[in-house]
């Protein structure tokens, strides 16, 4: 052991060792950023190695010791979150309501003594029906009757054609199966609207009868007559196209673009009621 010591490998050995000390304390006390920042290098990457472990130590110990705080105030957290997603759900309720009330306002206004059901949703399509008839969860319970109006703000839809006692199915104005009075706002020249399947892949049904000497122009506006007691009078139908003679050469034809789209529909209303329902002569089929 003595002779380690007093060897020339424990003199090196020993010399670097001050060396080193020496380089440590200088930098300790010295103002130089040069030796300083040199031994930063050199220990830098385990520092950074030390300090990550320590986190990594630091967070375990605080998830271990707070857990129950943590817990606690996830369980708070997750109850605020279904209170406010409750609330959303109110407001949007009472949001659609509203908006379902405000429709049901204009159409009455639209028509003296008109009487509407509730809102009615639309539970259910016809498969494949090219017309688009579909099913609302309104039915003989709620007031409704086989060949009431369906409608919604913008205009007439169709009619009940079946009635259960919880729910209805509505035929459109698209169907070849109904035949409306109807005439145009501007010029006051009538004609009766008729579907088929071919207008139907179209979304569009034929309006005949026109006057030949008519004045109706592509735009106009063609709305019920409401002769039939069917149908209220005065229920937006659709636009028309440009009108031409007919093949029996007596009258004119024109294509009617239907203000509402059957295959948008989430809600309509259905008309219970209505000034001269039930008088008038019979155009619809």
């Amino acid at each position: 052991m003595k002779e380690f010591f007093s060897s020339k490998k424990f003199i090196v050995i020993a010399c670097i060792a001050a060396f080193l000390i020496g380089i440590m304390i200088y930098a300790a006390v010295s103002s130089s950023n040069g030796i300083s920042s040199a031994i930063g290098t050199v220990f830098s990457p385990v520092q950074k190695f030390s300090n990550s472990i320590s986190d990594k130590v630091t967070e375990w110990l605080d998830m271990l010791i707070n857990a129950r705080d943590y817990y606690d105030e996830n369980q708070r957290l997750k109850a605020e979150i279904a209170e406010l997603y409750a609330q959303i759900s109110d407001y949007t309720e009472v949001s659609q309501e509203n908006d379902h009330l405000r429709e049901m306002i204009n159409l009455v206004k639209s028509s003296d003594g008109l009487e509407l059901s509730e809102p009615c949703t639309v539970i259910g399509r016809t498969a494949n029906d090219i017309y688009g008839s579909f099913f609302i969860n309104k039915g003989k319970k709620d007031g409704i009757e086989y060949y009431d109006p369906v409608v919604t703000a913008s205009g007439l839809v169709g009619f009940v054609t079946e009635v259960e006692y919880t729910y209805s199915c509505v035929t459109t104005v698209l169907s070849n199966e109904i035949s409306l009075g109807v005439y145009c706002v501007r010029t006051g020249e009538t004609g009766v609207i008729e579907g088929s399947y071919e207008l139907a892949l179209d979304g569009r049904v034929r309006m005949v009868y026109i006057p030949l000497e008519c004045e109706m122009g592509s735009g106009d506006v063609v709305i019920t007559s409401g002769y039939s007691g069917t149908v209220p009078r005065g229920l937006v139908v659709g636009t028309i196209g440009d009108t031409e003679i007919a093949k029996n050469g007596l009258s004119r034809t024109g294509l009617i673009t239907p203000t509402v789209d059957p295959a948008d529909l989430k809600t309509v209303f259905v008309i219970t009621d209505f000034d001269g329902k039930g008088s008038g002569y019979d155009d619809e089929k």
